[in-house]
């Protein structure tokens, strides 16, 4: 047989040889070099805070942060998931969906989001960390008392002083008559810094202790505080005497509450009241709370009432007779 010939045919022996082997075992002819799929290196999270942004009467926005450490090969689509629900309830409240793209350098890169939330109560706020769809991580804060956040128009630097000695809300008896008694009422404040001199006033609302009627109310001005002084706002009402008062002093900017203080006054000598607490019932009598003048005093005694009341037709001298007739009749039985 010629060589050639058989050479050739070695050679297509070979060459089909390799096909199937290539067709059974891919891996058979494959790139040395090449390893298979990249593995995504992985992404988690280190560090998380809260912060408080904006405010309001009814919300409270919370800025979550949260960092992501990422390390290895690249990561691609990393997103996470942030969401506050209700601590008490377990309803979800709030969430949002931020997208961090692909991670391809080595170390660490802080992400963050606003969540609005009502201002009220507590929430649980949590972050999830996904990669490509799949989750890798996550961490969870609790914050409670939300509603203790002061909104923005209600901030100021001057407030009542809160000091376990000195009592925020001062009374003084400036004159005490028979039926009304002239009290001075005093708030004392303090400036953490400059104060607002054109808006602030302290406004002290009187109020009967059973009935929570109001016996006087009134408003002086209270800007004009030094900042880091103390200064007492002072105002004299006159109120019924032989009551228990409830003494409420609100501290005011333009129209918006600033903060409150409180305090008590005894004028019943049988009683004694401490805030919110009574010892036992005391007679009110609404009348004494009128805003007209002069009521409030006893009814003076008219001439009617002081005479005694009679029976018409029957005066002594019916009585004389209806005894003489009596002793006749008496007389002629026997």
């Amino acid at each position: 047989m010629d060589s050639k010939r058989v050479l050739a045919a070695g050679a297509i022996v070979v060459v089909v040889g390799t096909l199937l082997a290539a067709a059974a075992v891919p891996a058979a002819i494959s790139d040395p070099g090449d390893d298979g799929p990249i593995r995504p290196g992985p992404v988690r999270v280190v560090d998380a805070d809260i912060a408080t942004g904006e405010i309001t009467g009814q919300t409270a926005d919370l800025r979550l942060y949260a960092t992501l450490d990422h390390r290895g090969n690249p990561a691609e689509n990393v997103s996470v998931h942030f969401k506050a629900t209700d601590a008490e309830s377990g309803l979800l409240v709030a969430e949002r969906e931020l997208s961090v793209g692909n991670l391809t350098a080595e170390g660490e890169r802080r992400v963050s989001t606003v969540l609005s939330v009502p201002r009220e109560g507590g929430y649980v706020l949590e972050g999830i960390v996904y990669r490509n769809g799949t989750r890798v991580d996550e961490f969870s804060r609790e914050v409670s008392g939300v509603e203790a956040l002061t909104p923005n128009y209600a901030r100021s630097n001057v407030s009542f002083v809160e000091d376990p000695v000195l009592e925020p809300v001062t009374v003084s008896i400036a004159d005490a008559g028979e039926n009304r008694t002239t009290l001075e009422l005093g708030g004392w404040l303090t400036a953490t810094g400059p104060s607002e001199a054109d808006s602030l006033s302290v406004t002290f609302i009187v109020r009967q202790a059973e009935s929570n009627v109001v016996a006087a109310r009134t408003t002086v001005d209270a800007g004009g505080l030094r900042e880091g002084r103390s200064e007492t706002a002072t105002a004299d009402v006159t109120v019924p005497s032989e009551y228990n008062y409830y003494v409420d002093a609100v501290l005011s900017r333009d129209g918006v509450i600033i903060d409150t203080a409180a305090g008590v006054v005894n004028l019943d000598p049988t009683e004694t009241i401490e805030r919110n607490q009574t010892r036992r019932e005391v007679e009110f009598d609404a009348s004494d709370f009128d805003s007209d003048d002069g009521e409030g005093q006893p009814p003076e005694r008219t001439e009617a009432a002081q005479t005694v009341t009679q029976t018409p037709g029957f005066g002594p001298g019916v009585a004389a007779v209806a005894l003489l007739g009596a002793g006749l009749l008496a007389r002629r039985r026997r």
